[in-house]
């Protein structure tokens, strides 16, 4: 028995008919030359091979009597006509329906007594330039089961370098599987790991209590810095100094609104060998050019609407805790948050501003993974937390909001990949948008390119493409601003 731990199990308790918590992407396939019959078919049969390998699929839910903690994870074998899905779309269909499809589908929930995934293959593309055949494939897993890094490893068992599927090692024989358990059985084994949890919590506390003393007196140090600094700055008749720092409330945003079941969709594909020239001349991080990018983008996107704060817009910024080498199919991630320097219309000004904010952030980072707990006592949060997220989508648009949207970057293969013998051309990942952060931009390096997906309230952003666009926009003034440095 393996029950689900605190931080994976949070995605299930807090998950509602407005806010589904699974992740997932569209992808775009080419079909080899002279390809006969459906592919959803080959899928199908490539799936069936990699199964074994691919531990996340194979596995369902099972609540404890009661429900009174985590529930386990039980060995299940999906049913692939029901797990892969297949659509027509109209003739020569491309992005704009395959983002309305993606909407639609992003907002339905994952039956929980089935392994808690579902792909769809979309039929009826235009042809690609060469005239090869499309199809696309929009993913969808928990968030319970896979966090970023996990979803990548996933990847590697089904994805191969070249059309002709590999062929994996044997996997070591199978152990008898264990006979079901009882109620008894599982109601004396989680009771033991509530046991085991609240003395681990307990042992920690000292060091966790240490850490956060540091941390507060660190922050209150930089606050009285700050203090200090401006007002000296007042007493000389000059402007006072922005903090970098994560004290300062978020501005109110038409982001920070409960979200309701409808989703909006986007998806580019930028080149990310410009991107990587430009930043090595600034000398910056791929991950500061993505936040200056989503900066602009909103920048000129909410000015256009007139809507700009004059307070900075503050990022959520998931950080993985996972290390090198870690598969293991479960969420380790933390949160920090980040200013965007939205209030900057300098452009350069603005950058400067996000190397500082983004250097501030790491600086603490290390310590704040100490704090972050991946597992912890689970005893009536199945009945608490679903009832705290109901309460909160009536609260989150009277409460001041800590942040205003997600944004993500995960790493990703620099070469081509494969899926059942189609060439792999992109890979728009697709998130989760929560009560009061009602816009996600995820971000996913794949061969040439930075593959961006932005996913958002139908209601909040229902005009998420003029966001895309000026995202897009935002490569060329980048590019420009590192040939002016």
């Amino acid at each position: 028995m393996r029950q689900l731990p605190g931080l994976d199990a949070l995605f299930l308790h807090l998950e509602t008919p407005e806010m589904p918590m699974h992740v997932g992407a569209l992808h775009l396939f080419e079909l080899p030359a002279g390809f006969r019959g459906h592919w959803v078919n080959a899928l199908r049969k490539h799936l069936k091979a990699r199964l074994p390998y691919a531990g996340a699929l194979r596995r369902r839910l099972a609540e404890l009597p009661l429900n009174f903690s985590n529930p386990i994870w039980e060995p299940a074998e999906p049913d692939l006509r029901v797990h892969v899905l297949q659509h027509q779309l109209g003739p020569d269909a491309d992005l704009p329906e395959l983002h309305a499809q993606v909407a639609a589908l992003h907002c339905q929930l994952l039956p929980r007594d089935r392994p808690l995934w579902r792909f769809h293959v979309f039929e009826g593309l235009a042809p690609a330039a060469n005239g090869r055949k499309r199809v696309a494939l929009y993913t969808q897993l928990h968030h319970a089961a896979v966090d970023g890094q996990a979803a990548v490893a996933l990847a590697q068992v089904l994805l191969d370098l070249t059309p002709q599927p590999r062929e994996l090692p044997a996997l070591p024989p199978r152990g008898k599987r264990s006979a079901a358990h009882g109620e008894v059985d599982l109601l004396r084994s989680a009771l033991t790991l509530q046991a085991r949890q609240w003395f681990e919590l307990a042992r920690s506390l000292p060091g966790k209590a240490g850490t956060l003393s540091s941390l507060a007196g660190s922050a209150a140090g930089d606050w009285l810095g700050q203090t200090a600094k401006g007002v000296w700055a007042r007493l000389k008749g000059e402007k006072a100094p922005r903090s970098h720092g994560m004290l300062n409330l978020a501005p109110r945003t038409r982001f920070n609104v409960p979200v309701t079941a409808t989703r909006s969709f986007a998806s580019l594909s930028l080149p990310l060998m410009p991107l990587q020239a430009a930043r090595k001349a600034l000398g910056a991080s791929l991950n500061d050019a993505v936040l200056w990018l989503c900066s602009t983008a909103l920048r000129e996107f909410l000015k256009a609407e007139g809507e700009l704060p004059r307070k900075p817009l503050i990022a959520a910024v998931p950080v993985s805790m996972r290390e090198s080498g870690d598969t293991r199919a479960n969420n380790q991630v933390t949160m920090s948050a980040l200013s965007l320097g939205t209030h900057i219309a300098d452009p350069a000004k603005r950058f400067k501003h996000i190397q500082a904010a983004s250097g501030s952030m790491k600086a603490g980072l290390g310590s704040l993974k100490s704090l972050m707990p991946l597992d912890f006592p689970s005893i009536g949060l199945p009945w608490l937390l679903p009832l705290a997220a109901k309460a909160w989508g009536g609260v989150a648009e009277k409460v001041p909001p800590l942040v205003n949207l997600v944004i993500s970057n995960v790493p990703g293969p620099g070469v081509p990949l494969y899926l059942a013998g189609a060439r792999m051309l992109s890979n728009a990942p697709a998130s989760i948008v929560v009560h009061g952060i009602a816009l996600n931009i995820t971000v996913q390096t794949y061969e040439k390119h930075l593959e961006v997906g932005l996913i958002a309230c139908g209601e909040a952003l229902p005009d998420i493409d003029a966001l895309a666009t000026q995202m897009a926009a935002a490569v060329e003034q980048f590019i420009e601003l590192a040939a002016e440095s």
